[in-house]
């Protein structure tokens, strides 16, 4: 039996539409730099995977947060480590390779 935490996913579609209606929702992106810069989620909240445990004083324990990265794999290990650490998260299933929304270039 696998002891790996199970992470609550939304889909790229959902947090457009929250996004649109004026949802503030915390959406952090755990992508490098260098991906980031090709376009981003507007809003977001840029935490390189590499950089997340040096800055959880970032993140606000009383807030859900949605994980992004460029498939979902990253963001679900970033997701499971805060979810261990005690905070709320949802993983952005298909990351930025299914997100249809707009993008932010940095």
């Amino acid at each position: 039996m696998s002891t790996k935490t199970l992470i609550e996913e939304i889909t790229p579609n959902e947090v457009s539409h929250r996004i649109n209606k004026g949802k503030r929702d915390s959406i952090i992106d755990v992508r490098e730099h260098e991906e980031v810069a090709e376009g981003a989620i507007p809003g977001i909240h840029h935490i390189p995977l590499g950089e997340l445990e040096d800055r959880l004083g970032e993140i606000d324990k009383n807030k859900e947060h949605i994980l992004v990265c460029r498939s979902s794999a990253r963001s679900g290990r970033a997701a499971e480590f805060l979810k261990s650490k005690g905070y709320k998260v949802k993983n952005m299933a298909g990351g930025m390779l299914d997100w249809k929304g707009d993008l932010d270039r940095k």
